[in-house]
């Protein structure tokens, strides 16, 4: 079998940040790194978990809520895919960061009613919103450098 994109990355060099990964039948998928890779440091099930419901709900009620496609957790804990159609990468920053903003006021959990969710016993507001606080940080600090070798890889994806 071939290998996935994913597992193309030299996950030993990946660091937090924001990462435009594929363009594929007009979908592109961002890469949401929270943590670095293989160092111990993961996102908790519970704060995972919280997290998605989180930014899917406010990205999904946000500007640009017609070009998102999915977001949710990777299996490792160290962060989330994005998925949009028609949103390149300065506006998916934008959006995120948006959703970023609006999670962090959430007085609670959305869809984390047991007739909701799947596994509603397992959520984390605090820890949630702990580390989206510190992922807003990080986006905050992207260089237009960085944003813009993310454009760069998109517009050559198209």
């Amino acid at each position: 079998m071939n290998k996935i994109p994913s597992f193309q990355k030299n996950h030993n060099a990946l660091l937090p940040g924001f990462y435009f990964s594929t363009l594929q039948q007009g979908v592109a998928t961002f890469d949401l790194r929270f943590k670095q890779p293989n160092c111990g440091d993961y996102l908790s099930p519970a704060v995972s978990h919280s997290i998605e419901h989180m930014i899917a709900t406010a990205i999904r009620n946000g500007s640009a809520k017609d070009n998102i496609i999915y977001f949710g957790p990777m299996g490792c804990r160290t962060g989330f895919y994005l998925l949009t159609v028609h949103l390149p990468p300065a506006q998916a920053l934008r959006c995120l960061k948006e959703a970023a903003r609006a999670a962090l006021l959430m007085p609670a959990v959305p869809g984390a009613k047991k007739i909701e969710c799947g596994n509603y016993k397992s959520h984390d507001l605090p820890g949630a919103k702990r580390e989206l606080q510190l992922y807003l940080q990080l986006l905050e600090s992207l260089t237009d450098a960085q944003i813009a070798r993310q454009e760069a890889l998109y517009e050559a994806a198209l």
